[in-house]
């Protein structure tokens, strides 16, 4: 079964601070996950018991395919995340959502601070995730698709930081494309998929 890309809103193309023509490569590299872990998974399929006999932690087929496979699966699904709650009118959360970060983080400026400084060190993508065992928010860092991944911790929101999300609009100034992320978020979009989480607490 072949992974098909998802469809997202046409006011990706309409945002403020963020170009349709930046959308519209950006989209063209998540459609290149998909393809790429389809091709992946076609690989992985047509091993044979020999590549899998000399499986090796230095190189072998095995060990090259299952880590690009993780690359891969990362893509697809940090751009899924990010797509889907961008497009929105910024402002800022409210309901669940709003008293969650203000009860883990103390308010909404101050978590915004910490997911900018962290969009700022990060070398691929920011996360803010749900955190099963503290029963919290966090921001947290990867600075790939597959790396820094923090056990137990659901991400409810997406941040790209490389630096083909916003090149083409902002040169090297990174902070002000983590501002015009802002306010182009779909709070209601987040705080969806944290309701679906807290759920099964």
């Amino acid at each position: 079964m072949k992974l098909e890309a998802e469809k997202f809103s046409d006011s990706l193309f309409t945002m403020k601070g963020i170009s349709k023509k930046t959308i519209e490569e950006h989209l063209k590299l998540y459609q290149g996950y998909v393809n790429k872990y389809n091709e992946i998974q076609e690989k992985l399929a047509a091993l044979t018991e020999d590549d899998l006999a000399k499986a090796n932690q230095v190189f072998s087929a095995v060990r090259e395919l299952k880590v690009e496979l993780s690359f891969a699966w990362g893509g697809v699904v940090n751009h899924e995340i990010y797509f889907s709650h961008l497009g929105g009118k910024g402002g800022s959360p409210n309901g669940d959502l709003l008293k969650q970060i203000e009860k883990d983080f103390g308010s909404f400026d101050v978590y915004k601070k910490d997911l900018k400084a962290t969009g700022i060190a990060a070398r691929g993508w920011v996360w803010t995730g749900w955190n099963w065992r503290e029963e919290r928010l966090v921001n947290y860092l990867g600075d790939s698709q597959n790396t820094f991944p923090m056990w137990e911790v659901e991400p409810i929101l997406a941040l790209d930081t490389y630096e083909h999300a916003y090149f083409i609009d902002y040169g090297v100034n990174r902070g002000s494309y983590i501002d015009a992320f802002f306010e182009n978020l779909n709070w209601k979009e987040v705080e969806d998929t944290l309701k679906s989480y807290m759920e099964y607490k």
